[in-house]
């Protein structure tokens, strides 16, 4: 029904619905997909006529029921593929965003059904976001940025939210990997740096990395 273009642009709006209130301007999806505000104009008007999402001047775009349905769906393949890929054929958790970015086009719900049971009916993908069930549903844990902790604090790393393979790289050289304890030693007031202590031992880390990891604090 959707090409792959058009399905890229549906999982692009969604992940940016989910930080606005408000409708999403054609200027950050076009900045979101590194591509031309003339070129979200045409697929804006495409996807409007597949009744995907609605469009309304100096208010932007919004996904309809059936728009945010859709995008799930895809949302769902893609993180099913990254799991096989790491569980199955032992891709590292940097190698298989891209890869999956191909996989998750494939239209056979079956193949997707299936590949969910084969995989044990999984929660989450190697980076820690949730995978939607056949239903769509998905199951949201209570997470928080590494750099909203405060001195003292510590918790379980439990996801990223930059999952570049730049970035993932730079957490394995590091030590830093899901379901790792991170204490918060100290937070230099010059430029928000926190030094941590994982793994049993101290590391000092960038305000930036703090910002992209999400953590389950402890109580």
């Amino acid at each position: 029904m959707f090409s792959q273009s058009e399905e890229n642009y549906i999982k692009a709006m969604y992940h940016l619905a989910a930080n606005s209130k408000k409708g999403i301007s054609t200027n950050a999806i076009a900045n979101k997909l590194d591509t031309k505000a003339s070129s979200v104009t045409d697929m804006i008007k495409k996807l409007s006529e597949k009744e995907v999402v609605v469009y309304k001047k100096y208010q932007g775009v919004t996904l309809t029921e059936f728009g945010k349905k859709t995008a799930v769906s895809i949302i769902r393949k893609h993180r099913l593929w990254e799991v096989f890929l790491v569980d199955k054929l032992n891709f590292s958790w940097d190698e298989v965003h891209e890869v999956a970015e191909q996989l998750e086009h494939i239209k056979s719900p079956k193949l997707i059904n299936e590949l969910d049971a084969f995989l044990g009916y999984p929660k989450r993908d190697p980076h820690g976001d949730p995978i939607p069930d056949s239903e769509g549903n998905l199951q949201v844990i209570e997470k928080s940025l590494l750099s909203t902790f405060k001195k003292g604090e510590q918790g379980v790393c439990v996801g990223v939210d930059d999952s570049s393979s730049e970035f993932l790289q730079f957490l394995d050289k590091q030590g830093i990997a899901l379901g790792k304890q991170i204490k918060v030693l100290n937070i230099e007031p010059f430029d928000g740096s926190l030094q941590i202590e994982i793994n049993q031992e101290e590391l000092t880390i960038s305000n930036k990395i703090a910002s992209n990891l999400y953590m389950q604090k402890s109580r």
